[in-house]
């Protein structure tokens, strides 16, 4: 008898500066963690993190195009820190973007139904390669789309901090090697069009780039 029923597509995996690969096993995100980008959602409260999730292969690795998503006519950017996590804690650090169907969000939002659709669909994390590093600092993150700025922050904004947020999300899951974690994203977050060329970065962690298509 063969091992399993059938085989699945291998393990999503994002490059590592200087070593092999790492392999991707879940994507927990941290929702409103800047004050300015809370606000302009619609609050102002420094309450607990909470968390939602993607699946591992939302992950669009460093160098591939993002294809325009099904489903949604307000395709948005957000650019976060991403904390990687390895067999000790944390194993380095990457520039991710969740990019989220905003109108699909509103919808469940309204209807008080979870976001699943709105921020776990198929080529939704890009990421760029991790850097395995000691510490981070209070790094200057950015993203501008076509050139134009559009969000423009520093990681000492962050309403929890990364050590925070790994303590929390520890309290709720049993956090494993291979897990991301997206820190959050500073205000500016709009929306993205087919053509348009997408350009990230974290201060200290590196760059990603991609083409909406």
């Amino acid at each position: 008898m063969p091992e399993h029923a059938f085989t699945l597509r291998p393990r999503p995996t994002v490059p590592v500066e200087g070593d092999a690969p790492f392999p991707v096993r879940r994507i927990l995100c941290v929702g409103r963690n800047y004050a300015a980008h809370r606000a302009e959602m619609g609050g102002d409260d420094r309450d607990p993190p909470f968390f939602f999730a993607k699946p591992a292969d939302a992950i669009v690795p460093p160098g591939q195009d993002v294809p325009y998503p099904s489903a949604t006519s307000d395709l948005h950017h957000e650019i976060e820190l991403v904390v990687a996590i390895g067999p000790d804690g944390i194993f380095g650090y990457a520039v991710g973007v969740d990019l989220t169907r905003r109108d699909l969000q509103a919808q469940a939002k309204a209807k008080g139904q979870p976001w699943d659709a709105a921020k776990g669909f198929d080529h939704s994390a890009p990421i760029s390669a991790i850097r395995k590093l000691a510490t981070l600092g209070d790094a200057a993150i950015g993203l501008s789309v076509n050139g134009e700025v559009r969000q423009k922050a520093r990681i000492g904004d962050m309403i929890w901090s990364v050590p925070e947020i790994v303590e929390e999300a520890g309290k709720l899951w049993d956090l494993q090697a291979g897990d991301l974690i997206f820190t959050g994203t500073p205000e500016g977050v709009a929306a993205v069009s087919k053509g348009d060329l997408v350009e990230g970065s974290v201060e200290g962690v590196g760059s990603l780039s991609f083409e909406i298509v």
